[in-house]
């Protein structure tokens, strides 16, 4: 026997997955996270028994449901599944699926539509982090309705879609304690292997910061790398690989984070100066794999510490002038251009960041899990 889930599969910028209403899957987490699991045929390196396309980025899933907060439209929790492990992680967000949220809500009758954009406002539970997403709403013959054709690019995308913007409200300290959880803008660490490691004993100087997504940025170069490597070529050197593990678990010690052995957080994020026009190169972990892109929120925090003086990044970063800056973030499948805007009064402060993204509808129906995953009796949210 089976049971049929009903779900919509969804683009979100440069990542997918399954997006469903709270209602429809079940109340307590561990049922709950036993289905995605079957959902998207976790653990197996292929996931060919479920929904999940054998990679991170699209091993992940949308929950949502009307907001419960005053002011608040939409609230939107994101899973980050591994295609080859049993693990549910809701504790980071993620800024890509973010946008397939407003669209997802509009398919679903959960909000209407305004008139030709509608800006809804959207909490991420995960973080407890708030945005205003605007997404286009043309009349049609059918009334108005989600456009998902027009002009916006984002690298990591084929072809163009209609624009999402997103600004987001407060980024600051979304999972650590501040912007700064070490407390400094640059720190030198020194990594000792654990046994049985082979390697030997390395150090050099990180900026942990959390602007929407913990991050540990690190120079490209103090790990023997170019900055310009494919991913392939970084994922296949095993070795780089442990160092960039083994400097993780440090750092999360020291941004407050505890053992993050099981979490996809913080992400690891190798920096060197732009080759194609941006501001910054970059070739990031999440957090053992090379993104082919980079994250929304993971561009927003790289961006943050391109603009903070002292942080590693700074000295590397070609920087526009001015109080709002269009700060490009190279990746491996092109840039990612994140608008921020510094406090008048602190130039280290920053007091909003926004962005573009697109995002489609793929599939709309009913997955199907066994129902030994979901025993009868159980219930829906």
């Amino acid at each position: 026997m089976q049971k049929p889930v009903p779900t919509l599969f969804m683009r979100g910028g440069t990542s997918r997955g399954p997006f469903f209403l709270e209602h429809d899957l079940p109340q307590d987490t561990a049922t709950r996270d036993r289905v995605l699991l079957a959902v998207m045929g976790s653990p197996d390196r292929r996931q060919i028994d479920g929904l999940g396309g054998a990679h991170p980025l699209t091993s992940k899933v949308g929950i949502v449901r009307a907001g419960t907060t005053p002011g608040v439209d939409l609230e939107f929790l994101f899973a980050q599944l591994q295609p080859d492990r049993d693990t549910v992680d809701t504790t980071a967000n993620c800024g890509n699926m973010l946008a397939a949220v407003v669209p997802f809500a509009l398919e679903r009758g959960l909000i209407q539509a305004q008139g030709d954009e509608t800006t809804v406002r959207v909490l991420t539970r995960n973080t407890g982090m708030q945005c205003d997403i605007t997404v286009l709403t043309p009349d049609t013959s059918e009334g108005r309705q989600v456009c998902y054709e027009g002009q916006a690019r984002i690298d990591g995308v084929p072809g163009t879609s209609a624009p999402i913007t997103i600004n987001f409200l407060d980024t600051a300290g979304s999972v650590c304690d501040g912007l700064l959880p070490t407390g400094n803008v640059c720190d030198h660490v020194r990594i000792t292997p654990p046994v049985g490691a082979d390697f030997p004993p390395f150090e050099l100087d990180v900026t942990c910061i959390d602007n929407g997504m913990p991050l540990v940025l690190f120079k490209a170069a103090d790990l023997g790398c170019t900055g310009r490597e494919t991913p392939a070529e970084l994922n296949a050197d095993t070795a780089l690989k442990a160092r960039i593990e083994a400097l993780r678990l440090k750092t999360a010690a020291m941004m407050g984070l505890g053992d993050v052995t099981d979490r996809n957080y913080p992400k690891m994020t190798l920096v060197s100066a732009p080759q194609a026009g941006g501001a910054i190169n970059t070739r990031c972990f999440i957090p053992h794999v090379c993104h082919e892109a980079i994250g929304v929120l993971a561009a927003v925090t790289v961006g943050t510490a391109c603009v903070l003086d002292g942080a590693v990044p700074h000295a590397l970063a070609q920087l526009p002038t001015g109080r709002r800056k269009a700060v490009s973030i190279e990746h491996p499948s092109g840039e990612f251009t994140v608008e921020l805007e510094l406090d008048a009064q602190d130039p280290q402060k920053i007091v909003r960041a926004a962005l573009l993204r697109t995002a489609r509808l793929i599939m709309r129906g009913e997955v199907m899990i066994p129902a030994g995953a979901w025993p009868a009796g159980g219930n829906a949210a």
